[in-house]
């Protein structure tokens, strides 16, 4: 799954991600866990800095 394509996760309790094109998809991890999936992986491809995740992670 492509993270740029993420449009919200929720938990209801289960983790449900919802795409671009309105496709819902239910993941066994937990939110917090695709956040910091996602987050790393804006990383890796340069999409955001260090300063921008540590930022999220204080609120």
């Amino acid at each position: 799954m492509n993270a740029i394509y993420i449009e919200t996760i929720e938990s209801f309790p289960d983790t449900t991600i919802t795409l671009t094109n309105g496709r819902k998809y239910v993941v066994a991890e937990s939110e917090q866990l695709v956040t910091e999936k996602i987050l790393k992986f804006y990383q890796s491809i340069q999409l955001i800095g260090r300063g921008q995740q540590e930022d999220t992670d204080e609120k």
